[in-house]
């Protein structure tokens, strides 16, 4: 008998020259975002073993709102902050693979208005601070990042955010102010970008501007802002040096109910996701060594291009994860540090 998938459907894989029919494959659903670590997938130039994906392309705010709401997908990237606030609350829908697409020194696209008199982190106390969302893993790394390192307490900044109660990702996990933090809810008829142009904003801590079903911040704010750090590469580098971390912010999510019935999902997805990478490191190798040979790139320097500089598994994650863990207990968000074989498979922690 041919296996069904979730939905009780088969398909197949066209047979082979001898007509021999290879093993059918379950039609899964997976939302990613389109980057190019995830593009293999998207496009089908990856395949997962096992496994038919119908791959959807939306940008991340959209795509946690819609799973954390109406769980659209049978795998997709999830919100690390939104995921460990879910299982703090007993929300066990989504189980973890160590897939980490990606990673960012959030708090160097902090932006403060030109006329604000804002020119270090420090200056961000008592100020008034836009946020999408007050939970989003961005804001949670930024905020840590600007108290460990700058001693910006959340608490000393009057937030404002943007993100009303239809379309955040707080009000499917339920969100509520930390103690001693002020947020107000920035009006329907406003936004981010507004505010900063009005001047009724002195900083924001994150922007998005792109166009998708949660944000709604449009405004080119060149003209208005800069960035709190000149330099975003340099103190990035900076702030790796001093605490290891390159932060994670996305990860890989499956349904239970499919991983339950079909437990070889996790590591099975977990290696087309490494394909995807090794797609990636090869076309990097493929015009490196001409340029070795040409002197355009010394050997030093292509070592580094052909690394995986964000790797999958725990071992090139532990360190981010623990992190983000801490980070969000100590922020308000959740009763508990939350430990990692809470919300990952359990064949993917020796990874």
């Amino acid at each position: 008998m041919t296996p069904a998938n979730e939905e009780g459907r088969t398909t197949s894989r066209p047979g082979k020259a001898s007509g021999i029919m290879d093993l059918s494959r379950l039609d899964v659903s997976i939302a990613l975002s389109d980057n190019p670590r995830t593009r293999p997938l998207l496009e089908g130039r990856v395949q997962v073993e096992g496994l038919r994906l119908i791959p959807t392309a939306v940008h991340p705010s959209e795509m946690f709102w819609r799973q954390l709401h109406f769980a659209d997908f049978d795998i997709s990237e999830m919100s690390m902050s939104s995921l460990l606030i879910a299982a703090s609350q007993g929300d066990r829908r989504w189980v973890g693979i160590p897939v980490f697409t990606s990673r960012r020194f959030f708090h160097t696209g902090v932006l403060v208005r030109k006329d604000s008199g804002i020119d270090s982190p420090a200056q961000l106390a008592g100020r008034k601070v836009g946020v999408p969302e007050y939970q989003q893993t961005a804001a949670i790394w930024s905020r840590g990042a600007l108290q460990d390192e700058f001693d910006v307490s959340p608490a000393s900044i009057e937030w404002f955010m943007e993100r009303g109660p239809s379309v955040s990702h707080g009000s499917a996990t339920g969100f509520r102010p930390p103690p001693g933090v002020t947020i107000n809810q920035i009006p329907p008829d406003s936004s981010i970008g507004q505010m900063m142009m009005s001047g009724e904003l002195d900083a924001t801590l994150l922007y998005i501007a792109d166009r998708n079903l949660v944000d709604r911040s449009r405004a080119d704010l060149s003209g208005v802002a800069k960035p709190l750090f000149p330099d975003q590469a340099k103190e990035g580098l900076r702030y790796h040096q001093a605490t290891g971390l390159y932060p994670i912010n996305h990860t890989v999510v499956v349904r239970r109910t499919l991983l339950e019935r079909h437990p070889w999902i996790a590591l099975n997805l977990y290696t087309g996701f490494l394909n995807a990478t090794n797609v990636l490191l090869d076309a990097t190798k493929a015009w490196v060594e001409p340029a070795i040979e040409t002197g355009t790139v010394d050997a030093t320097s292509a070592s580094l291009l052909t690394r995986n500089a964000m790797p999958y598994g725990f071992t090139g994650g532990r360190k981010e994860l623990e992190t983000v863990a801490r980070y969000v207990h100590h922020q308000g968000l959740t009763d508990r540090v939350i430990q990692l074989d809470e919300i990952f498979a359990e064949s993917t922690l020796g990874l």
